[in-house]
Order: structure tokens, then C-alpha cells, then sequence
């Protein structure tokens, strides 16, 4: 598994580790392995190249959850 997959992981189940990010992202992602490519992916936040990183097609990425704003319904 990827450095990168578990960054993300971590992340998203971690709320210790959400805080420790949000503080200092790059002396955390430096601290938990994340190369200098995989850091530049993340805080880009270009999906496709998250997806190659971490090995997985783009087009298998799910869908990013966007609010309606068509009210003509």
C-alpha cells in the first residue's frame, strides 16, 4: 500500500491527526513519509495525480459530493 493511501486513511479516521495536519501540513505529511511528489499531489488536490500516486485509475475515484444548485425543480 502506498505512503500516500495511508496518509489519507489516516486522515479519515483520525481526528488527532486531522488537527496535527491542519497545523503543519508539510512538516506532518515530511514526518509521516510523504515524498516531496505525494505532498505536492495532495495539497494541489489534483485528483488524478492522487489516484496514480496511490495506484488506482482516475475514473475509479468516486464522485465529489456537490450541492444542487438547479431550482427549477
Amino acid at each position: 500500500m502506498s505512503t500516500l493511501l495511508d496518509y489519507l486513511n489516516n486522515l479519515d479516521s483520525n481526528a488527532t491527526a486531522i488537527a496535527t495536519h491542519n497545523a503543519d501540513p508539510a512538516g506532518y505529511m515530511t514526518q509521516f513519509g510523504l515524498n516531496a511528489a505525494e505532498q505536492q499531489a495532495f495539497m494541489s488536490g489534483d485528483k488524478a495525480a492522487i489516484a496514480t500516486l496511490i495506484g488506482i485509475d482516475p475514473a475509479d475515484l468516486p464522485k465529489i459530493n456537490a450541492v444542487n444548485t438547479d431550482l427549477t425543480y
